[in-house]
């Protein structure tokens, strides 16, 4: 007979919906067999055994023997894990109760729903993620609310970011750097052509997956470059939004009046972290530290690290300079930068690839349709002389060389294989230009075929029908013939009151 406490543990089980209690007698049955019924009065070994039974995850069983029986489920996601947490939101591992798709759900604190800031910022991000598909970006899947609970539902990375990357294994190898701030390079251009600007660059926001692709996550504060967006930092009156050991000089100062250019600057600052394993300015106070970013330069890479190469020094010192203009004007000329030199030191990159990536394509182009071949237009050729003769006389090639034909096929006609049957060729129309214009009449009677329209002879009249017909008499005349005839009405008048 099991114990309070274990009793307690399953009926929460059963409670949380986790579990159908078929299963969950299913395998006690098999628990008990194995293991004895001692396991019965220890519930934590219990839940142990149902998380090796796949009935329970760790984090959910943690969740029960703490005597948690609700919110494993948030509309028609169930919650595996808790994955993490920040100042604004929690990350959970979820999974579609009907799918089986696991994803991850970015849920807003309930104490922050009646802040109007968090709440448009978690808004915003959804329409920002929701605007981009790219394999260098996360994916949204859905975006919605469970009473007070808001939640967006995004791609799942299996993997880590790379600021988790650099504290566990140290700065990383020049080459590994790169191919890293290259991808997060072409996942950013895409999202500044699709006019957003990410302004949260940094490697806390760069996931690598177990492939090595690098997935660039929240953009909670993404700023739409658009004039019909409104800006958060303007409504809210916040002038700096970021994260200060990234944050680009002129983003400091005002961070709704930067461009793409500051994205650059960022990124610039997360390259420099994974090279030397530390920020550009990492001592001092916060704001000692945002004064470094506007005035003194990064302290020297190379005597940190003599082993990278001059030239991706420069790359990265020229990603930040304090003046927008001194850096590269587009993420396009970064990644084109770090293409070129991951080529000159033995790691080639596939153009074809960042070219389908820019574009917002997968890799290996899936779903895409091959590019249409232009169409060349072959020259033409002088038309051969042929003497005139009868079309008896003619032969068929002479005839095709003579007046081009278009061929066609019939309806029901057999293959042209067995050289049986011909094709029915129809003469090329002549240009209007070459029948003269007073050939051209409208005849409304029934021609005797349609060309009769166009070839009948214009009907003409002899010049002394032609000069009184009334409908070709010009306006003169008329005015003649009845001037006279008014004058010729007053002459008999006044010859009838005179006699």
């Amino acid at each position: 007979m099991a114990n309070t406490k274990v009793e307690n543990f399953l009926e929460l089980v059963l409670r949380s919906g986790l579990v159908e209690k078929a299963a969950l007698d299913a395998h006690l049955d098999r628990i008990i067999q194995q293991h004895g019924e001692q396991i019965l009065f220890d519930p934590p070994q219990l839940a142990d055994q149902l998380v090796q039974a796949g009935l329970l995850t760790r984090w959910q069983s943690q969740k029960l023997l703490e005597g948690r029986h609700r919110g494993f489920f948030l509309d028609k996601y169930k919650l595996l894990d808790h994955l993490g947490s920040g100042g604004m939101s929690s990350v959970y591992l979820a999974e579609h109760v009907l799918m089986n798709r696991r994803v991850a759900i970015k849920v807003l604190p309930k104490e922050r729903v009646n802040d109007s800031s968090y709440l448009a910022r978690f808004h915003r991000e959804a329409q920002a993620a929701a605007a981009l598909d790219h394999p260098h970006i996360v994916r949204a899947y859905d975006v919605g609310n469970e009473g007070n609970i808001h939640f967006l539902v995004m791609e799942y990375v299996e993997g880590q970011d790379l600021q988790a990357i650099v504290r566990e294994q140290g700065p990383l190898a020049p080459i590994s750097a790169a191919e890293y701030i290259h991808q997060a390079a072409l996942g950013l251009d895409y999202a500044h052509r699709a006019g957003l600007i990410h302004r949260d660059v940094k490697p806390g926001n760069l996931l690598v997956d177990k492939n090595g692709t690098v997935k660039i996550l929240d953009l909670g504060l993404a700023r739409f470059t658009g004039e019909e967006q409104a800006s958060l930092t303007l409504a809210y009156d916040e002038n700096v939004l970021g994260t200060a050991d990234y944050l680009a000089p002129e983003q400091a100062i005002n961070s709704h009046g930067v461009d793409a250019r500051a994205d650059i600057y960022s990124l610039g600052c997360t390259l420099y972290y994974l090279l030397t394993g530390h920020p550009p300015f990492a001592e001092g106070t916060l704001p000692q530290r945002l004064m470094a970013h506007q005035k003194q330069p990064p302290p020297s890479i190379k005597k940190e690290r003599p082993d990278v190469p001059d030239d991706l020094i420069r790359i990265c010192m020229r990603m930040m300079a304090k003046k927008p203009s001194g850096r590269y004007q587009t993420m396009a000329e970064v990644a084109d930068a770090l293409a070129d030199w991951l080529t000159a030191h033995g790691k080639p990159t596939d153009s074809s690839s960042q070219r389908a990536k820019r574009k917002g394509k997968s890799p290996s182009g899936s779903g895409a349709l091959p590019a249409a071949k232009p169409l060349r237009a072959k020259p033409l050729e002088e038309p051969e002389a042929v003497r005139p003769a009868s079309d008896s006389a003619l032969t068929e090639t002479a005839k095709e060389k003579q007046s081009p034909t278009i061929a066609v096929r019939l309806p029901g006609t057999q293959s042209s294989r067995s050289g049986s049957d011909k094709l029915k060729r129809l003469p090329q129309a002549k240009p209007l230009h070459e029948a003269p214009p007073e050939e051209l009449v409208f005849d409304w009677g029934p021609p005797a075929s349609v060309a009769a329209r166009f070839t009948a002879a214009k009907p003409t009249l002899p010049p002394a029908k032609a000069f009184l017909d009334p409908h070709r008499m010009p306006i003169w005349l008329w005015g003649v013939l009845i001037g006279g005839l008014i004058l010729s009405v007053i002459l008999v008048i006044l010859l009838i009151v005179l006699f």
